[in-house]
């Protein structure tokens, strides 16, 4: 079955602090629930906070994929 992953950043590019980490996952949690009022079942859903980012992408961004 598929699933949904989500990975979110925020912060200053490359930043690790735990602060970086706060906010991606605060980020992560928002589109999570967003997407089980959509009706997801909240098991499919996957997050990851990873903090400051370390591609050329934007910083305040939370990436979905779809997995299976």
């Amino acid at each position: 079955s598929t699933r949904v992953q989500l990975i979110a950043y925020g912060g200053p590019r490359g930043e690790k602090t735990s602060d970086t980490r706060r906010l991606s996952l605060r980020r992560a949690l928002i589109v999570r629930q967003l997407l089980i009022d959509d009706g997801v079942p909240s098991e499919r859903i996957d997050v990851r906070a990873m903090g400051g980012v370390d591609d050329n992408g934007p910083t305040d961004r939370v990436d979905v994929f779809l997995k299976g």
